[in-house]
């Protein structure tokens, strides 16, 4: 065991005036939330930014208790450590303190008193410039035993806010013009609302096809306002999926956007219409934003194609790259999953990736780096490949997973988002134009994700 893996204390015999001990932390936006979360104290000068640029001290501030538990932290693990006995403490905040800052903290023995162990102690807390921030004094009853310990190993603590990440990627993407999309029957308050917070966001310029009074009702009963925005009347949802693919076909919008009819509604009106057919299988993608994994994760196709053959998954493939092209991925990591890794003709999904690596070897498939089959965990995990002893440019850092058919990728896409915490969007592509495909449980913030993530594909297309 390593001295790193034990904690040992500073008996009061060891102790002298003027010896002292240091720690260093560099703060994290991650440790405000973990202590306001532990703590309750969610002051917006702390965890509000748009609060906390108004104030004197422009932008946030950590806790000054954060400093405070820091010379606690020196003082119960290391210097006393063990055993000591905290009695007193003063502290005295001079600057704040913000997230980047670097912080040395010192505490110094000032005086002993032998009949009761007592022991005070200066501290002092300086940033990165060596500016003091805190100041105080502690008083403590240090230990008279000797204590080595093993270090406790305590869980990992992981802070995720489920559509915070959704939320950045969708303020990186303003500033462009945004497209024309026809939005079909967006007949109730989640549809319509997530349609014109795209709108405003800059994303679309929304076209709500649908029946007028029921549109009026709606945003009447939300309090939204359909002041500016062009509405196509329609009889019912048939009309409507009919009406926005003739638009579509027509090229006066540039993408559809589904409302709240139902999804076999909107796609059987789209292939019916051969105007917006190309030679490629339509599929859909969904883009995740998963709290445990460092990038997003495109998953396809967990929502078109029940049981895709290897033509069919090629064009699925075909087209999951050219949108993380788009998404500015020029050459992504392909995962092409099943449940092992070596290729069994007694499972087929095994041989289908085996054969869409060797297409892609032969040009059939370009633009991405091809791998498979691999299990998830080694898709995802470089740990678990390495542990399996699989050598792969892939493994560990896939940016595409391909499911071998609709009822595993569903399954996969339900556990991100319901067990992991995963913010998703999705897009059907394949089509003249995209569509963006969302669920009668997604959140205005992830319906607007969807229009985001077809608006980026259709200025692909037409680039």
């Amino acid at each position: 065991m390593s001295e790193s893996d034990l904690i040992e204390n500073v008996t009061y015999d060891e102790l002298h005036i003027g010896q002292s001990a240091t720690l260093q932390r560099t703060l994290t936006n991650a440790d405000i939330q973990a202590f306001a979360l532990v703590s309750g104290d969610v002051n917006p000068a702390h965890v509000d930014p748009a609060y906390a640029n108004g104030t004197r001290f422009h932008g946030v501030i950590v806790h000054g208790m954060f400093a405070g538990a820091l010379i606690s932290t020196v003082l119960g693990t290391e210097f006393p450590g063990p055993g000591t006995i905290y009695m007193s403490q003063s502290l005295k905040f001079e600057r704040p303190v913000r997230v980047g800052d670097t912080l040395t903290v010192k505490v110094t023995v000032r005086s002993k008193e032998d009949a009761h162990r007592n022991v005070v102690l200066d501290c002092e807390v300086s940033n990165q410039a060596g500016e003091r921030v805190v100041s105080g004094e502690a008083g403590v009853r240090a230990p008279l035993e000797k204590v080595v310990r093993p270090r406790a190993h305590l869980p990992t603590m992981h802070l995720f806010e489920p559509e915070a990440r959704l939320d950045a990627w969708i303020a990186s993407l303003t500033g462009a013009p945004p497209l024309r999309c026809a939005v079909v029957h967006p007949c109730d308050d989640g549809s319509l609302r997530g349609a014109l917070e795209a709108a405003e966001h800059g994303l679309i310029v929304p076209v709500l096809v649908g029946p007028r009074a029921r549109l009026a009702a709606v945003a009447e009963a939300g309090g939204l306002s359909l002041a500016g925005i062009e509405l196509v009347d329609t009889a019912h949802s048939h009309a409507s999926a009919a009406q926005a693919v003739a638009l579509a076909a027509e090229g006066k919008v540039a993408m559809l956007m589904k409302g709240s009819l139902h999804t076999d509604e909107l796609m059987e009106a789209v292939v019916n219409e051969h105007r917006l057919r190309t030679e490629r299988r339509m599929s859909h993608v969904f883009r995740f934003e998963v709290p445990a994994y460092a990038k997003p994760l495109l998953v396809t196709d967990a929502a078109l194609n029940i049981t895709p053959d290897l033509t069919a998954k090629a064009d699925i493939l075909r087209n999951v790259i050219d949108l993380a092209h788009a998404l500015g991925v020029p050459a992504p990591k392909v995962a092409l999953l099943s449940a092992v890794e070596t290729v069994s003709p007694r499972i087929p999904s095994t041989v289908d990736a085996a054969a869409l690596c060797k297409m892609a070897d032969r040009g059939q498939i370009t633009g991405a780096v091809l791998d498979g089959p691999l299990a998830f965990d080694n898709a995802i995990s470089a740990d678990a490949a390495r542990i399996k002893g699989i050598v792969s440019p892939v493994a560990g850092q896939a940016d595409i997973l391909m499911v071998p058919d609709l009822e595993a990728g569903n399954m996969l896409a339900k556990q991100l988002e319901y067990l992991a915490g995963a913010s998703s969007c999705g897009v059907v592509l394949g089509a003249r134009v995209p569509i963006a495909l969302t669920s009668r449980a997604d959140t205005p913030t992830s319906r607007m994700a969807s229009a985001a993530l077809a608006m980026m594909a259709a200025r692909s297309q037409t680039a």
